[in-house]
């Protein structure tokens, strides 16, 4: 098991929710396992969650 970045689901991890983002998770033979949720400061936590929120707006302009 490993810990590495990757673009995951979240599900209410740093207050985001419904998309996929860059977040660290531990990683196992069958694929993410557990999201962790590394502490931010408010600066970083913000600017990730302006940045799930522009996912979730292109994604919605394209209509999928």
């Amino acid at each position: 098991k490993r810990i590495l970045p990757c673009a995951a689901w979240v599900t209410g991890q740093y207050g985001i929710t419904d998309t996929y983002v860059g977040v660290p998770v531990k990683l196992g033979a069958k694929g993410v396992e557990e999201i962790l949720e590394i502490p931010l400061s408010d600066d970083e936590l913000r600017a990730l969650q302006t940045s799930a929120g522009h996912v979730k707006e292109n994604i919605a302009k394209l209509k999928l």
